[in-house]
Formats: structure tokens, sequence, C-alpha cells
């Protein structure tokens, strides 16, 4: 694929770069920030990339979840790496004005959700942001209004009527499916927050004192205004709760005649009729109220007006019976549509609006339609149309939303939900639906009760009688009775007892969090304190790889009990079982030396236990949900999964272990999400097919098809949620492809479903296109995860050349005797050493400091000039396909280049290589670890004393060469250009190949002794990953040794002198009286070793 060469500004910076044109965009802001130090600045999260324009109001931020070729860019064009953060000045009605940081990215809508929590407000979807227009503007506007004769003698009516009658007309609202920058709302600009739907205002009280502040601000506004007309009386009431909440009690002395400004307690119309004696004494009727209780009395008397909650608009409509536009005021309200008379403002008449069946705006007309409730369409002339289908839209998705969250009551939103699926024909009707199974109590009492009514449990009820309507249609509802249910088999029966056994292990191992370990008296000497860093580096390696294995096993669950229940390999899912509780036993443990090590260190070590106790007993709800003989719904289990993953994430960050930024966790949930949004067009595509299918059969084929498609994408989304916080280890990442397996799996079976119900090829056509749609969304995922969830971080600006370069030459080195082989990896060779020189001569080019333009050029040079040379020798070996020498010198020749590739690419292949390792040695010491615990719980269910034995001695060895590997990875990934870190890891590495392939022999030697058939999976497993991962670890330290064998002296010398450094901190603590020995030192140890001293000798001299 050709690369697509951008210019990237930073500031004052431009860069040229090139990229995919399928890099996502969350992946192209990695690289720029990889690449270039001016954009390391903030938070990754605040920054994103923007296409400006010359309007400002279609510059546009490109999406982090698509790819760059979905903006259609062309070479050459520039793109801003900029912050999306920008402030924005929101003024409250009470006067208050505030400033809130939004992302400028985002539109009105989500930027509303930022802005009502920063105040204080739950349901932000009642809000909206109305451009702040002064009394001044408003004075300009009606002037030039006045001015302009080329409005019609009318319009200028209507316009003065609409400022008589305050209507909703020339409110500017924001539009909520646009941004910002669309809109053209400058940084500048301040914008005012109002409350635009008046849906659940009833429930504000003084439980709610910031929306309490602002529906009394605005109902006061609007009386005072007009909009709101009320008599003087009413108009008097309002101005005495009015005082109270400004001046508090009343006080005869101080509130008199002339106290008052009227323009600010009563109505214009009303403030000639003085009526401020009527005001003080509604005021004194409201002795001893706070603030609070009278703006509540103020609320509540203001919710009683009949135009409350009404939003008007002025209108024309057609007078009955004559060819007239008349005007009229058109109120929307949270349950109808009205006319109302804009003199008296009076209902004249009133349509619910679940009897609007659709309606229409266009620039000069409102048109509604109510299906089979009214004969013709109700249609006004106004210039307001969009702004009142914007506000009856508004009110039906809060309404669909409210009853969204009622009817999901208990689920976590709709990403996981069961899909509702219905099939309608002229023959018959399908609904499947969830259901809830609830188990009550038997009640015992005597049906022998005298004649007479009683009071329910609730008081006294009424009662109505009345007349049966005819049945429209019969339900026939229940749920299996416990007793009635099928006996479970032999496996579901075992697998009970391994869940029960386990909860009782999760449960003992929760219970023990509770207290931190006691950590033995240590110095503060340099020994003590590396003893203690090396304690916390290891109980973190353990902690990490055992919640690798926690959540690993909990996918494993969910994909295992995914199908039909008759088909499930029970065994392998009570493997996954012991799995989990094994690991959290073991881990439970390695907490509490840490949290110990952590107070000891200053840090909260009880934060650490809390999290893991959060652990435990997510573990426990989810092992409850996984009981064969449970009736709980499926949606329980993924939820409970689901919480196992987020508190694995919350320990792994407390012990500072997180496995990818939060960037990158969501991203992987957005790829995952979106496979479900084209399953969910695919099951859509399918339902279409089953509704033109006639044959029941074939229908109910292609019905059950498409739901377990639905079923298998939100199982996706739930094991993305769990194994998102380790999705570094490898057994993680085979549950994750395993899940996406079963999607596409689901897919397969739903068109060919759909190809067997039916001939129709346009059907047929878009449900191809959707099960498209889905492999290539699920692709996306998982070569997301492939490419960036390995754990280690990009090691430079020419990764992926020198990576083809590596895997290229070792492919000619295998190839020795194959001529034609190495000729054809050759040829690979050189197009990838090509492209690299090509690189670093446009890096050359770009680099403002000469001298590194210079070293540059001369690299590129030395490389091309290895290609050359490596070119010839292919040329020869070619001509001489039986030429031994010839494949010699192609063998050098491509030794040579590779050297010269390490060499121009600042070391990059050795960095390579030695990244590979610290790798390897990480999943190493990780199986390792899980085929310890493994181990120690197969051991109560081992016939064989003697290979229990011989494993448990393998184990122990394999326990003492760990922390020296995972000493050697943290040192290496710490200090990565030292020789002496590098050479220690591969000193670590091979050191622990031998007792680890022992214990392999040992583990496979165990497993037919034991009698748990789950105990013994695992612990097969476990072996089989240990054996593995040392196949990688042999192979990756091999060729880390022959990349750094030359430094072996030089770490001689460091070695040397790290020594004589440690020996003088140890005299110096030692005549301080500060040395202490280190746990597991003893004075009979040391006197040990001073004996083989002494009688060894004094070294002799040369």
């Amino acid at each position: 694929m050709v690369a697509l060469s951008l210019k990237i500004g930073v500031g004052n910076v431009v860069k040229t770069m090139q990229f995919e044109p399928s890099t996502m965009v969350y992946d192209a802001c990695r690289i720029i920030r990889e690449r270039v130090p001016e954009a390391q600045l903030g938070q990754p999260n605040d920054y994103g990339l923007f296409l400006s324009d010359e309007d400002p109001k279609k510059g546009i931020w490109l999406e982090a979840g698509k790819a760059l070729d979905y903006y259609m860019l062309r070479n050459g064009d520039t793109l801003d790496y900029k912050k999306k953060q920008r402030p924005l000045k929101i003024r409250m009605l009470d006067g208050t004005v505030k400033t809130v940081m939004v992302d400028d990215s985002k539109t009105v809508s989500d930027m509303l959700m930022t802005i009502c929590a920063r105040i204080g407000i739950t349901n932000y979807d009642e809000y909206s942001l109305v451009h702040d227009i002064g009394e001044e503007k408003k004075e300009e506007n009606t002037g030039t209004l006045k001015k302009d004769k080329t409005l019609l003698r009318d319009d200028k009516k209507m316009e003065k009527l609409k400022q008589k009658l305050h209507t909703d007309d020339d409110m500017n609202w924001l539009d909520h499916g646009r941004t910002l920058r669309e809109q053209g709302v400058e940084e500048t600009e301040m914008l005012l927050l109002r409350r635009k739907f008046f849906y659940s205002d009833q429930n504000v009280d003084s439980r709610d004192p910031v929306q309490l502040n602002l529906l009394y601000v605005q109902a006061r506004d609007d009386i005072l205004n007009g909009s709101h007309p009320v008599s003087f009386d009413k108009a008097c009431e309002f101005a005495g709760y009015q005082c109270q909440i400004q001046f508090g009690d009343h006080n005869e002395l101080k509130h008199k005649p002339g106290f008052l400004d009227l323009k600010e307690f009563l109505p214009k119309e009303y403030i000639k009729n003085k009526g401020e004696k009527k005001i003080f004494q509604a005021h004194k009727n409201c002795q001893n109220m706070t603030e609070i209780e009278a703006k509540v009395s103020y609320v509540k008397l203001a919710r009683s007006l009949k135009t409350y909650g009404v939003s008007f608009f002025l209108v024309k409509e057609k007078m009955k019976g004559k060819n007239k536009l008349v005007p009229r005021l058109l109120g929307i309200t949270k349950e109808s549509v009205m006319r109302v008379d804009e003199k008296t403002k009076e209902v004249m008449q009133e349509w619910s609006l679940t009897n609007i069946k659709r309606w229409a705006a266009s620039p000069k007309s409102f048109t509604l339609d109510f299906g089979d409730y009214q004969d013709g369409y109700y249609s006004v002339q106004t210039t307001e149309g969009e702004q009142i289908a914007q506000l009856i839209a508004g009110y039906i998705d809060i309404i669909l939303k409210k009853k969204k969250s009622k009817d999901h009551f208990g689920l976590e939103g709709d990403e996981e939900s069961t899909m509702l699926e219905d099939s309608v024909s002229p023959k018959k009707s399908t609904v499947l639906q969830q259901q809830f199974n609830r188990m009550g109590k038997v009640e015992h009492g005597s049906v022998a009760l005298p004649a007479i009514m009683r009071s329910g449990a609730g008081g006294p009820e009424s009662f109505q009688v009345g007349t049966m309507p005819q049945a429209k249609q019969h339900i026939t509802s229940g749920q299996m009775h416990r007793g009635h249910m099928p006996p479970l088999t032999s496996a579901q029966q075992a697998l009970t007892g391994t869940i029960n056994s386990s909860m009782q292990a999760v449960q003992a191992a929760q219970a023990s969090l509770d207290e931190l370990d006691t950590l033995p008296q240590l110095g503060t000497d340099a020994a003590s304190q590396a003893w203690r860093k090396n304690k916390m580096d290891e109980s973190k390696h353990e902690i990490h790889s055992q919640v690798d294995a926690i959540t690993a096993g909990t996918a494993s669950v969910v994909n295992l009990t995914a199908g039909d229940p008759a088909d499930t390999d029970y065994t392998a899912v009570g493997c996954a079982v012991t799995t989990i509780s094994s690991n959290l036993t073991e881990m439970s443990k390695g907490v509490k030396l840490l949290a110990a090590l952590m107070e000891d260190e200053g840090a909260n070590g009880h934060q650490l236990l809390h999290a893991a106790k959060n652990l435990a007993c997510a573990v426990s709800d989810m092992l409850k949900t996984a009981q064969p003989a449970s009736t709980e719904p499926r949606q329980n289990l993924l939820q409970a999964a689901g919480n196992v993953g987020q508190t694995s994430g919350e320990l792994l960050q407390q012990i500072g272990e997180s496995d990818a930024d939060p960037r990158f966790q969501e991203m992987l949930m957005q790829l995952a999400k979106a496979v479900a949004n084209a399953a969910a067009a695919l099951v859509l595509r399918a339902k279409n097919v089953a509704q033109k299918t006639e044959d029941a059969g074939l229908q109910n084929r292609v019905i059950a098809a498409a739901t377990q498609c639905a079923l298998s994408t939100s199982q996706l989304v739930a094991c993305t949620r769990v194994v998102a916080p380790t999705i570094s280890s490898p057994v993680c990442q085979e549950q994750l492809i395993e899940a996406g397996k079963l999607v596409a799996k689901s897919v397969e079976g739903c068109v060919e479903a759909s190809q067997g119900a039916t001939n129709d090829e346009q059907l047929l056509k878009q449900v191809g296109v959707a099960a498209t749609g889905v492999t290539q969304a699920l692709n996306d995922l998982l070569q997301h995860i492939k490419q960036y969830a390995t754990g280690g971080q990009p090691i430079g600006r020419y990764d992926q050349a020198t990576d083809t370069i590596l895997n290229v030459t070792e492919n000619i080195f295998s190839s020795m005797g194959d001529a034609g082989e190495m000729v054809r990896q050759a040829r690979i060779l050189a197009q990838a050493t090509s492209d690299l020189v090509n690189a670093i001569k446009a890096d050359a080019e770009g680099e403002s400091d000469l001298e590194n333009s210079r070293k540059l050029l001369s690299a590129a040079k030395l490389l091309a000039d290895a290609t050359a040379k490596m070119v010839e020798a292919a040329k020869g070996a070619a001509a001489n396909p039986d030429s031994e020498e010839q494949q010699q010198k192609l063998r050098e020749a491509a030794e040579g280049l590779r050297k010269a590739t390490n060499a121009a690419a600042q070391n990059a292949i050795k960095k390579k290589l030695v990244n590979k390792l610290e790798n390897a040695a990480k999943q190493a010491a990780a199986a390792a670890t899980q085929t310890i615990a493994a181990a120690q719980h197969a051991a109560s269910s081992n016939k064989n004393p003697a290979a229990q034995q011989q494993l448990v001695q393998s184990c122990k060895v394999v326990a003492e060469q760990i922390p020296m590997l995972v000493q050697g990875v943290r040192g290496s990934q710490s200090q990565p250009d030292s020789p002496s870190a590098q050479l220690a890891l591969i000193g670590a590495s091979q050191n622990f190949l031998q007792p680890g392939a022992k214990m392999v022999t040992a583990a496979k030697a165990t497993v037919p002794t034991i009698g748990d058939q789950a105990s013994a999976m695992q612990l097969s497993q476990c072996a089989k990953n240990l054996a593995s991962a040392l196949a990688e670890l042999r192979t990756a330290a091999q060729k880390a040794q022959e990349a750094c064998g030359p430094l072996e002296i030089d770490n001689a010398l460091n070695v040397v002198r790290n020594l004589e450094k440690d020996m003088q901190e140890a005299k110096a603590s030692a005549a301080e009286g500060k040395l202490r020995p280190l746990p597991g030192e003893t004075v009979r140890l040391f006197y040990s070793l001073w004996i083989h001293n002494t009688l060894a000798g004094p070294p002799v001299k040369q």
C-alpha cells in the first residue's frame, strides 16, 4: 500500500511524516508523540489531530477510532497536532459565571455532561446552552426591525407580539448534534445555561439545592417578564417569597414602603398598583422560612401555573372557514402539544405526544401528522419550525431513555444486553425478550376466612366495578419450578463441587487480607535497601502474573459457557475456575507482603489490600453466577465478569503495573463495540430475510442464527472488558481471540441460514455486505491487539524496517544449502534496506542541526554500500546455485548488512533483540509462577506421594531462580543502555532454562497421578505454556548473547567497580553500627563462610 505523506503541525514546528492510509487516528497520534519531541507535552488524552479549513466552522477533529483514509486525505495535506481542550465561559441565570474546560472535538450534547457534572446537575439532558445576547444587542435588533422597510406590516406586528409575549422564538439554542466550532462559538463568547426540557423538574426539592436555585431563578424571571401570566394577588405572593429569599425574615423597622424596587419584584403591568404593602404582608407569612424552604415554596407555587413548563412559539394558523392566517401560540410540554390563545393563554386544543405519528419542518412552516388519531394534518406558518421539531424530538428522546432505563433495570447499559427479536407475519407472531426468574417462599395460612372485605398491607383500597373488555391477546407466562428441572449430569455436579470449593478458597483469601504481613527488622544500609527493592519487584511481578491468570480464567469461563449447555466442556470450565481460585489464593499472600513493604516505604498499603479485597469479592460474585444450577440470566455472568476485569485493572494500578495506558484500553473497547455495532446491522439484515421467508422452519433457523450472532458479539465486548487490563499476557490475548472466533463462526452461521432461506439476490447481497463489515471490524480488533499489546514499548524511529531486516537475515542464515530461497530472501532484504535508506535520508533533509544531518547521511551511505555488496553476492549465488562458496559469500554479505543496519539505526537491532529477551523472560517467569500455583493446588488430589515430592522439589529450585530473572528484566528495562544490565539478564535467562525444563518434566509426569480432573488439566496446561515460554526464552537468549557478546570485558570491569563500591558502603554502615542481617542471614551462615575462606587461604600474588 502506498504511504500517505502528511505535514504535521505541532506549535510552530511542521514535520513531514509518512503513514499507512489504514492507520487509525489514535495510532497516528501515538506515532507523532514518539517521533516529534515538541509533541511530548501534557496528557495524550488531551491532544488530537485537527484538519483546518479556510472557513473556521468547517475545520474538523479527526476521531481516534477512524482510519486516516476515512477523511480522504491527500499527500501534502496539513494536520495540526494540538490540544483539544478549550475554556468555555458559562453564565448562569443568577448571574454567576463559570469557566469550564471542554473538549472542542465533542458535540454540545457530550459537553453538557461535563458542564453539568462540574456544576452539580445530574439530568444534563434536560439543559441546553443559549447564545448569551445582552439587553443592548436585543435593543439593537429591535431598532433594526423598526427601520427595515422591506418587512411587511403584518410581519412587524408578529415581531412586536413575540417580544410582548416573551415566546421561545428568540431563544437562540445551540444544536446538540454539532460542535461549538461548527456553530461558530468562539473562545471569547459566553453562553447561557438554561433548562430547556421540563421533564423531571417535579423531583427537584431541597435535597438538590443547585437545580432548585436554577429553577427558582428561571421561574422568577419568566414571571417578571410576563412569560407566565399571573394575577395581581399571585404576583404579590411570589414577591413575598422572593423577599424572604433575598432579605430573610420580615423586619418592621427596615421593610417599609419605598424599600423595594418594584421592577425587580412585580411584572411591569402591576408596578403602578402600589402593591408594596401587600408584598410585605406576604413576606410576613414566610416568617422563619430558610432560603431553601422559601425557594421550594416559590417553585411549588410556580408549578401550579398553567403556563409552567410550556415552551411557546408564536405561529400563524389558517382561520376555520376563511382563507386567512391569524396569530396563535403553539405550546410544547413533556406530555403534549397545544394550541393556546395568544391573548389569554387559555388552552384551545391539546394533543398527547404519544398521538404524534410524525412531524415535518420547513423554513416557513411546521406540520404535525397524528395518524389515526385525527383526520388531516395540523400545519402552521412559522420560521422556527426546526426549533419546534428539536424540542418535540428532545422530549421524546428523554421519555424513551427513561423508559429504556426502567426496562433494563439491573443491567449495565445496552452494550451487552440480550437483543429483543420479533418476527411478524400474517400467520403468526413471535416475540423473544428477557425474563427474570424470582423465587419466593411458601406462606402458611388458612383459607377459611369470614366473607368480608379486608384491607391489604398498604391500608384500605378503593374498588371500581365495570365491564370487562373483550380479550385481544392471550399470553401464557411462568417459570419452571426448581423441583421440575432436569437433574445435573455428573460433569455438572463435578463443576458444582469445584466452584463450591473454589468459593471457599476465595472467601478465605478475602478474609486474610484484613491485615498486613509482619516484616523483619531491616537496616538503612545499601544491602537492606536493595533487598527491599528487589522484594517489591518480585512481589509485583508475581501479583501481575497471578492477575493475568485470573482475568484469563474469567474470560475462559465466559467463552466456554457460551453455547448449548449440552455441548459445554465442564471439565475445561472447572480447570478455569481452579486457575482463578488457586491464583487468587497465592496472590493474597503476595499482596500482604507488598502492602507491608509499601507501608514501610511511606506509601498507602491499605489501599492495595482494599483493591485486592474488591477483586476477591468480584471473583466470588462471578463464581456464583457460573453455577450450572443457577437460574440467573446470562447477562449477570457477563456483568460479573466485567467487574472482575475492572477490579483487576484497579489492583494493577495500585502496584504501578498497568499493562496499557487508558487510551489504549479505551481504543480496545471502541473496536470491540464496533464489532458489536456491525453485528447488529447483520442481525437487522437477517431479520429482513426472516420476514420474507414463508417456511416456518427456515424462518426459525434464521432467527436463531441472528440471535446467536448478537449474543456472541455481546460476549466479545464482555470478554474485552475482562482482559483489557492484562492484554499483554499471551493467555489473555488467546481468550480474546477465542471470543473473536466465536463471533466469526456465528456470522458464518447467520449467512448460511440466510442463504438457505431465500433466493432474493438483493437481500442476500445486503446480508453479505453486513457480514463483511463484521469481519473487517473483527480484523481491526485482532490486528490492534497483535501490533500493540506485546507489553514492549516501540524502540525507535526505524523499528519496523529493522524488524524486517532482522527477520529476513535470519531466514537467509537458516536457508543455507537452498540457493533459490536465499536469493528470494535477499531480494526482500534489498527492498527493506532501500526503504530504510530513504527514511534516513528524509530525516536528514528535515534535520535543522547540520551535524546530525551529516551523521544521518553518512549512515545512509554505509547502509547503501552494504546493500550493494549483498546484491552482488545474491547475483553470484543466483548464477551458481550449486556453489557453496557463493552461498557463504551471500551469508557474509547479509551479516555485514545486518551490522550496518544496526549502526545506521542507532543499535536498533541489538535493542530489539534485548527487548525480545525481556518479553520472553517476563512470560517465562509468569508461566513458571502459574505452574507452581497449579502444582500446589493439585497436591491434595495427587495419589502418588513420590511424584508429588519430586514436583515440589523442582518447584522450589525454580522459585529460587524466578527473582533473579525478574531482577534481570527490571534492570535491563530501567537501564536500556547498560551492558552490565543486559548481560545480567542474559545470564539469568540461561540459568533459568535447565531448572525450568526439569519442572516441566516433573509436572508432565505428575499429571496422570492427580485424581481431580480440573486440577490435572490446569497443571497440564501450565506445563505446556511453560515449555513453550522456555523455548522462546532459549532462542531469545541465544540471539541476544550473539549481539551483546563483545561487551563482556567492559561488563566485568563494571562488576568489579560495583563490588568495590558495595564493600565500601558495607564498611561504612558497620562502622556506624547500622549494618543489620538481611532476612535469611544468620550468624552460623557467616561463620561457615568465614571458615571456608580461611581454609582456602589468601589469594596468590602475581
